[in-house]
Formats: C-alpha cells, sequence, structure tokens
C-alpha cells in the first residue's frame, strides 16, 4: 500500500527504505552468532539456567511443544529491549528466545517451520515471545507478521531518539573503533546544518515514520509503547503495562528489581533458584563519547516534529522535550 498520502511531514526525502541490519556495519545474518543487539551471552543464558536458552539451561523443560510466538518484542534498537526481554523472561507464564531469531528480516525464507523450531517449549498456557529490534523498521515486517498471525502482539521500547543515536554510535565504535565522529556521521552538510537521515543511527529514531507502517496492519490497541527512560527509573511500573498488555498476572514487580550503582541502571534480583542476580552484560552502559553540544542542539530540533507526531500517533507524551529543557 503505498502510505505516501499519509506521509505528511515525514516526507518523501525520508521514504528510502532501511535494509535489515543497514548501517556502518555490515552483519551476517547468522542466527548461531549473537547479533549485536543481543548483550547476554548464549553461555551467560545456559549459566544461568534460563528459560529459553539455547542448549536448554536446567530449567528448560523437555515437556510441551514448540509454537509460534504470540507476543514480540519489535524495536528499537538501543531503546532497553533487552532489559525488558530479561524481565519478562522472569515471568512463569513466559518462555522467550536468548538469541534474535531475525525471522520477519533476514531469515524469512526458512519459513514458518523454521522460525517454531527456534522457538523454546511451552505448555497450554505460557506465552512465547521473541525479540528482534531490527523489525520495527523492516518494511515487510508488519505484513509477514500479519500474514502469520493477525492478532500478534507487539511491544516497542522507545527511547529519546538523540540517546537513541549516540547509544547506537557507541555500539558501533566499540566495535569499529576507526569509523569517523558521531558529527561527521550525523550530517549531510555540517555548514548547512542538514542532518543525514538516511544514517540508520539517525533514522531508527524517526519513530512516527516506521509506525505508520505498522499501522497499515495493526491496530493501536494490539502495539504497546514502553518508554526507556521509565524501564530505568521505574522497571517494576513499565513491567507491570507490559503484564497486563500480555494478559499474565502481575508477578514480576519491585521485588525483582534492585539499582546497580556501577551501572546506572535496575538490574533483576537472584530468583530462588540461581546463583547470581542477573545484571546485563559488559556491552550495556557503555560510556558515550563527548558529542559537540550544538550537534546535540539540532539533533533535537530535527526531531522534535516528530516527536510530536509521534505523541500524536500513540496517544503518549514521552516528555523527550520536557527531558531537554530540564537540563
Amino acid at each position: 500500500a503505498s502510505n505516501s498520502s499519509r506521509e505528511g511531514a515525514a516526507g518523501a526525502w525520508l521514504r528510502t527504505p532501511l535494509a535489515p541490519g543497514e548501517g556502518i556495519t555490515a552483519q551476517s545474518g547468522a542466527f548461531e552468532r549473537d547479533t549485536q543487539e543481543s548483550s547476554t551471552t548464549d553461555e551467560e543464558l545456559s549459566r544461568a539456567g534460563s528459560p529459553g536458552s539455547r542448549g536448554g539451561g536446567s530449567t528448560t523443560p523437555d515437556y510441551g511443544e514448540k509454537r509460534l510466538p504470540q507476543a514480540l518484542l519489535i524495536g528499537v534498537k538501543k531503546g532497553g529491549t533487552r532489559a525488558l526481554l530479561e524481565a519478562i523472561r522472569a515471568h512463569p507464564d513466559v518462555r522467550a528466545v536468548g538469541t534474535e531469531p531475525h525471522f520477519f528480516d533476514r531469515n524469512y525464507e526458512k519459513g514458518l517451520e523454521w522460525y517454531r523450531n527456534v522457538m523454546p517449549k511451552t505448555l497450554d498456557g505460557q506465552i512465547t515471545m521473541e525479540k528482534t529490534p531490527s523489525y520495527f523498521v523492516t518494511n515487510e515486517a508488519p505484513r509477514r507478521i500479519h500474514s502469520m498471525a493477525k492478532d500478534t502482539k507487539l511491544i516497542v521500547v522507545v527511547r529519546n531518539p538523540v540517546t537513541r543515536a549516540i547509544s547506537d554510535y557507541t555500539q558501533t565504535l566499540s566495535k569499529k573503533p576507526e569509523i569517523p565522529t558521531f558529527e561527521v556521521l550525523a550530517f549531510k552538510n555540517r555548514t548547512l546544518g542538514l542532518i543525514d537521515a538516511s544514517w540508520s543511527a539517525i533514522r531508527i529514531g524517526i519513530y512516527a515514520l516506521h509506525l505508520e507502517n505498522w499501522l497499515q496492519y495493526f491496530p493501536l490497541s494490539q502495539i504497546l509503547f514502553v518508554s526507556g527512560e521509565r524501564l530505568i527509573t521505574d522497571p517494576a511500573g513499565e513491567m507491570a503495562k507490559v503484564q497486563d498488555f500480555l494478559g499474565l498476572k502481575r508477578i514480576v514487580t519491585e521485588k525483582h528489581f534492585y539499582f546497580n550503582k556501577t551501572k546506572g541502571f535496575p538490574c533483576l534480583k537472584k530468583p530462588e533458584d540461581s546463583s547470581a542476580p542477573r545484571c546485563l552484560g559488559k556491552s550495556k552502559g557503555r560510556t558515550h563519547p563527548k558529542i559537540d553540544p550544538d550537534v546535540i542542539h539540532r539533533l533535537r530540533k530535527f526531531y522534535k516534529p516528530f516527536n510530536v507526531m509521534f505523541y500524536q500517533m500513540t496517544g503518549q507524551d514521552f516528555q523527550w522535550e520536557q527531558e531537554e529543557s530540564d537540563k
């Protein structure tokens, strides 16, 4: 369906599709490799004996059956998706894959049977989930997911697009120290202050543009938007919304979290049967490079109309503009 008529301020100049995994780093689509976004390695997951880990840690049951997921964590990259996945996996009625299957963007030709096989076994009444943050920006994903099951529940963790872009760049920088500076990549023309919206780090944060694509296939009532900021300041509050949305009892509450001062974000407390608290891996909470304040100012101005559009589309104010004026 052509959505050019509905794009409005998103503008034709932003319409070039973002290829899956596009950006400065070319990624192999292999499912076996932990992808960029994943922080918890499979080894860590197995050690923790966490449900859904490949190699089936100690708590994975041999009974039940593999089902296609009823809920998907579709985005956004560097928004807090790993933290949300780990928290919801603490719920006994949720089973989730530890690695990102990338089915609806990179592995679609492998077919639904392959996808089902990647899933953990579940019992009746349990929800099967997976997370692949690049789905949100993949043009074909909404149609493909809709054709699997039109009642699929979708969860999107969103975060201030400026900090999200810097976090995205920081992650790439840690893997490729030779890349140009953030300032160089962010502009088409620095003198004129023209932002390069084709750079994936910036493009992903134009949430209104991507959401338009999803709303052609799914009603707003089937999409939950979680605040990446509140996931840090009030993890239990955000998790209450997630559990309600999934139709689950509120089992993951305050008592599941403690604040880790070193990392600067909440961690999951240790479950009774495991020997250590679950904190996100070393790749999370990296120190961001110092970015020229003028560049940040220009980026805020660039994102503002899109943020406002996104607030109107979702009926939620994420207060990213307010946040800026507080600083």
